[in-house]
């Protein structure tokens, strides 16, 4: 398996529109339309530096969203990393054989149509690790 690099960092907030417009006003970064991934429960918009991993912004759209427990318990802040792959499953395949657990069994879709996993915080030192292979668009 080969990462091919850091793709974003993703911070957990509960005012999605607040805290874009603070961090698009502090640091000029370009951010990409909201997008709502209702199957995870979350709206999430990207701020694209020049170089290097983008910020991304996740919001619960309810109370039962996986990230509002997140939120109530630690408040705004960086949720997890996440590192592009080429193959997501294949990727997947060869962690497992090495014991990594993953949140889910197989891959699903996130922000843009890509294919992501979760890597539980246990197998990483206490992160929570996302993997993400970018599908090409036609």
């Amino acid at each position: 398996m080969k990462i091919i690099g850091t793709d974003h960092i993703a911070v957990a907030v509960k005012d999605l529109e607040s805290v874009l417009s603070l961090w698009q006003g502090l640091f000029g970064l370009k951010a990409s339309s909201i997008e709502t991934l209702a199957e995870r429960g979350v709206r999430v918009v990207r701020l694209e530096p020049e170089k290097g991993a983008a910020v991304e912004l996740v919001s619960p759209l309810s109370e039962d969203a996986a990230v509002s427990n997140f939120l109530r318990d630690r408040g705004d802040g960086i949720h997890h990393l996440c590192l592009e792959v080429r193959d997501l499953q294949a990727a997947m395949d060869e962690l497992k054989s090495k014991g990594v657990q993953f949140l889910q069994e197989r891959p699903g879709v996130g922000a843009e149509g890509s294919l992501i996993a979760f890597i539980h915080p246990r197998s990483c030192g206490g992160v929570l690790v996302e993997l993400r292979e970018v599908r090409k668009r036609d």
